[in-house]
């Protein structure tokens, strides 16, 4: 069965061509107009993943993300926000988003973005056994790629999909220095300009979950990131 996409916008223009471009992919869509809704239908019908505006009626997008992330609930989250500003983007994915796009947006980016996050989710899911990355141990910290799960002396530390999934690309580079584009190209699965801002915030997360650890994602100026073991 194809993945269902849960579309969440009160905009009906907005949520009619989203709609088209997703069917024309072979996706399912199910779409809601305000944030109870949203939440209604993430429990109700567990989609593959979410495209959720900012500025909704009863709950708003920031407050779905944040209740959805309390629960660890894992749905890939993209937020839409009809403005440029770094504060807006920086909150939602603060608030557990994996990625966001700014309206007036092109249909095809959003289908690329669908693509993208659930390629990665269903990545190990398809892998069998014997070709599964095995468990990478850096210091004190084990990243288990199978369990999709981290420990730091021993504890699990909780990580969202897309961190685990950053964290796994500098591990496999590590002590190498990947750009911003780099890290977006291999850590979501796409290339677009002007999205950088993503990576830097994920990246933060990364250190304060990753304070116990050996590991060290440190920045090179002008560059990216690099981790040092």
């Amino acid at each position: 069965m194809s993945a269902l996409v849960l579309l969440v916008d009160d905009e009906p223009a907005i949520v009619q061509l989203a709609r088209m471009y997703l069917d024309r992919e072979g996706y399912r869509v199910h779409a809601v107009h305000d944030g109870e809704a949203a939440l209604e239908a993430v429990r109700r019908l567990n989609p593959d993943v979410m495209v959720l505006d900012i500025m909704l009626p009863k709950v708003d997008g920031y407050e779905v993300c944040r209740r959805l992330r309390a629960e660890d609930h894992p749905i890939p989250i993209i937020m839409l926000t009809a403005r440029d500003d770094d504060i807006d983007k920086i909150l939602g994915l603060e608030l557990g988003a994996d990625d966001y796009l700014t309206k007036p947006f092109n249909p095809r980016e959003l289908v690329a973005r669908v693509r993208a996050l659930l390629r990665r989710s269903e990545r190990w899911g398809r892998t069998g056994d014997e070709e599964r990355p095995q468990p990478l141990r850096l210091g004190n910290t084990v990243i288990d790629p199978g369990a999709r799960e981290v420990r730091v002396a021993g504890e699990v530390v909780p990580l969202r999909t897309q961190e685990f999934e950053l964290l796994w690309v500098l591990a496999q580079h590590r002590n190498m220095v990947l750009s911003r584009e780099q890290l977006l190209r291999l850590a979501w699965g796409y290339d677009f300009a002007g999205q950088t801002r993503t990576v830097d915030v994920h990246v933060a997360q990364l250190r304060k979950k990753l304070r116990g650890s050996d590991l060290r994602i440190e920045t090179v100026t002008g560059v990216g990131y690099k981790l040092v073991a």
